[in-house]
């Protein structure tokens, strides 16, 4: 097996009982992914995959998870809310900056006054629109004073949009994309070579518990077989996204075992409900009537990812249990079809990304389209070129996931269907519609859980009734892993974790 690593020249070091390792700088932990970051600035971010590489690695917000999913102090030793809009965070003392930089309330503030400056024009500024003011009250205390009062606060804050940025970086880049990211977490930037690869080195002299590996490696390798096959050779120790069709492959392997665990997101398939002939809800009703998505479930993902009724995972905070979806029934579709003027049938545009599921669940519903008259035209892209399609508004119909970064609903609604987020945001159907605008805003703000449930509820019900988007799983989150790895772990947001990994 070929051994991926780096000598330190260090000398092995004595645990407490007595017994010797090899330095953990020694390793280099070395990630296959299907595609490269769009950007490493945290306030450009629009995709979990780009996140992934900077999100408590090199990143860190006031507030945390832990492996349960649950807030947890990072950055702030604690917290309180003191009014209904006011909250008033206590910092941690010991903590540098890659740079050396002492970490304080100001840095806090220049971070959040850059992602809401309309001059900066940050696309992840919604999710923190009613933040009138991040005021400074000592070195190490500061309070997010709202203009309103905002229940998913913390969650926000734990996300990648709520990462902690280098004055410094902030003062050298302004209001364009951040291409050095400089913060306070276990391992620092080294260098990106677009296409190919991100480097980032340990934080030797991180606040908390320091990295086991010394460098990490995210290599570009869109080609799945390539990925798998460097996994199970030795070249990489981790690779990601994995299909379900290697699944047995991988498993089999001496080498290399699948890893899984359920998300916070669902997969779905929606349309551009601004351009014909989707504008017109009764097609969308009928594309929604053609598919059979029970089949589509076993036959393209082998029932991997639960079934999913609305764009929100099971273990989201707002999840809609008894929100039903559109019935399988052909002689609807094509009724509907005729009453929207396409007695025929009509020819459209189907975009996805090329992952081999996505292309399959393309081809499986281009077959079922068919039988209501639907011509449908497949069109493959390469991620980052799909990411930037989708967020243009270039498209018909086309298949997309949203792993959802906080677990609760407000991340979900707001950024997918509240017409402020058109486009970069997230809302990439371009959907629009007041009254849904207005229970997401009440939701955002009302304190009391059951009545936020019940708004949220109401808003997923206007949504499947004007067929805005047709569910298609639960993601799961899976990747293939080298039998030497341990600790790897991939959150329920869809953020890889690596801070834990070691190599044998």
């Amino acid at each position: 097996m070929f051994m991926a690593g780096c000598s330190t020249g260090e000398k092995a070091a004595s645990t407490e009982d007595g017994e010797a390792k090899a330095a953990g700088a020694e390793d280099t932990l070395i990630i296959a992914r299907l595609s490269d970051a769009e950007n490493l600035d945290h306030q450009f971010m629009s995709t979990i995959n780009a996140a992934s590489v900077t999100h408590g690695k090199i990143y860190e917000g006031l507030v945390g998870r832990d492996k349960n999913a649950e807030l947890q102090p990072l950055l702030a030793e604690s917290w309180e809310q003191l009014d209904d809009t006011t909250w008033e965070f206590k910092l941690r003392q010991d903590v540098t900056f890659h740079d050396g930089t002492d970490f304080t309330a100001e840095a806090v503030k220049a971070t959040f006054d850059r992602l809401l400056d309309p001059e900066v024009g940050s696309p992840r500024a919604g999710v923190l629109a009613m933040v009138d003011e991040v005021k400074v009250i000592d070195d190490y205390t500061v309070q997010f004073l709202l203009s309103q009062p905002y229940s998913p606060l913390l969650s926000i804050l734990a996300s990648h949009e709520g990462g902690i940025i280098n004055p410094k970086t902030i003062e050298e880049f302004g209001a364009e994309v951040i291409q050095e990211p400089n913060g306070t977490g276990p391992f620092v930037f080294e260098s990106w070579t677009p296409g190919q690869e991100i480097v980032l080195v340990k934080n030797e002299s991180y606040w908390g518990t320091p990295a086991k590996v010394g460098k990490v490696e995210f290599k570009v390798v869109p080609e799945e077989t390539t990925r798998t096959s460097m996994v199970e050779t030795g070249e990489a120790h981790i690779a990601e996204p994995l299909s379900i069709s290697q699944f047995d492959a991988v498993n089999a392997s001496q080498n290399s075992e699948v890893y899984q665990s359920e998300g916070f997101g669902t997969e779905y398939i929606t349309f551009n409900v601004e351009k014909e002939p989707f504008n017109d809800v009764r097609v969308r009703k009928a594309v929604s009537h053609a598919i059979q998505m029970d089949a589509i479930r076993k036959g393209v993902y082998n029932n991997i990812g639960g079934e999913a009724n609305s764009l929100l995972g099971s273990k989201v905070f707002g999840y809609h249990e008894g929100l039903k979806t559109y019935e399988y029934n052909l002689e609807e579709a094509k009724r509907l079809l005729a009453e929207a003027g396409y007695p025929d049938g009509l020819e459209i545009k189907l975009t996805t990304m090329d992952s081999k599921e996505r292309i399959s669940l393309a081809e499986v519903v281009q077959s079922q389209l068919k039988g209501i008259g639907i011509k449908v035209n497949i069109e493959v892209m390469e991620y980052g070129t799909f990411v930037d399609t989708t967020s243009s508004g270039n498209t018909e119909m086309f298949i997309i996931s949203w792993r959802n970064a906080t677990g609760d609903a407000d991340y979900n609604q707001y950024n997918l269907m509240h017409s402020s987020s058109k486009g970069g945001s997230g809302n990439t159907s371009f959907y629009s519609n007041p009254e849904v605008d207005k229970l997401i805003e009440e939701a955002r703000v009302e304190s009391d859980s059951e009545k936020r449930i019940e708004l949220y509820a109401k808003a997923q019900e206007i949504q499947m009734e004007e067929a805005v988007y047709i569910p298609v799983r639960v993601i799961e989150n899976v990747a293939a892993m080298s039998k030497d790895v341990s600790g790897f772990a991939i959150s329920p947001s869809g953020y890889l974790d690596i801070n834990n990994v070691s190599i044998k």
